[in-house]
């Protein structure tokens, strides 16, 4: 494998891991949309279901740090990149933000197209 090669294979597992987070956190919000839905349709009080969809919560608050650690993680690879001599090397279908250290604002889009 060439250089090119090995960095897309690392970019597309990096990629296929965000999506998976993503959708690990949708998945669980389903979850408890379910878990409350079933709730009222079988006319239960909330104390009734209380440990579980705590439980359910904190998972989606665990996806949340998960999530915040991947996007870290690009981040440190971009830089990684570019620290090797190798430039910017994007790759995906995605847009991506060029300062990683500022969150992207609204309007965002907008402005670099200005």
């Amino acid at each position: 494998m060439d250089r090119t090669e090995v960095v897309a294979s690392v970019a597309g597992e990096l990629h296929k891991t965000e999506r998976a987070i993503d959708s690990a956190i949708t998945q669980a919000t389903t979850l408890i949309q379910s878990m409350i839905g079933a709730r009222a349709v079988l006319n239960l009080s909330p104390v009734a279901a209380a440990g579980s969809q705590s439980k359910a919560m904190e998972t989606i608050a665990a996806l949340g740090v998960a999530r915040d650690a991947i996007v870290a993680c690009h981040a440190e690879i971009q830089k990684d990149h570019r620290r090797l001599g190798w430039g910017v090397y994007a790759l995906g279908p995605l847009n991506k933000p060029d300062d990683w250290d500022r969150p992207i604002e609204p309007g965002w889009r907008e402005q670099q197209a200005a």
